[in-house]
């Protein structure tokens, strides 16, 4: 396991990034990986002894690349920008979650499908753990619907949470 020490930092106004919270990955660390290219890649471990799975990294150029520590994940180590974490982790090599529900209901919506197919698939990992990760049958089967209003309306991840926000 590859293991560092970081500062949780978050973005202002930076596109589809907006608000995310995030720690860069220290690049002596991306070359003990030896990446083949420069796409996004999976992780899991530990941060704070908090564990994770399947959460993506973002490329942000220039060979940096950022792990994104989303809002469950923050609750779980209570801890937001500005705090110091401890990041053990290993390059997750399982399958991408997939939300069958999802796909079914996708399956149905040829425009929809259409519009999910063109999302990145770190992207479209997003929906599919915003769906599975609902408590309930009822909120799930309403995240789908968000999910394929967003479709329609060509939206991404972020700006569908953003707007369900302001809701």
């Amino acid at each position: 396991m590859f293991c560092f020490t970081a500062i949780i930092q978050k973005f202002g106004n930076k596109g589809e990034k907006t608000g995310w919270t995030y720690v860069n990955i220290p690049k002596d660390l991306l070359i003990k990986l030896k990446l083949k290219d420069k796409k996004a890649f999976r992780l899991r471990g530990l941060i704070d002894d908090v564990k994770f799975e399947k959460m993506s990294t973002y490329p942000m150029g220039d060979g940096e690349f950022i792990f994104a520590i989303n809002a469950d994940l923050r609750k779980k180590i209570k801890k937001k920008e500005g705090a110091k974490v401890i990041l053990k982790f290993e390059i997750d090599k399982s399958a991408p979650l997939i939300s069958k529900e999802l796909m079914d209901c996708l399956k149905e919506d040829a425009v929809a499908l259409k519009q999910f197919q063109l999302q990145l698939a770190s992207h479209q990992n997003y929906y599919h753990r915003y769906i599975e990760s609902a408590k309930t049958p009822a909120t799930k089967a309403g995240r789908i619907v968000h999910t394929i209003e967003a479709m329609h309306k060509k939206m991404s991840y972020g700006e569908m949470i953003r707007g369900l926000k302001q809701k």
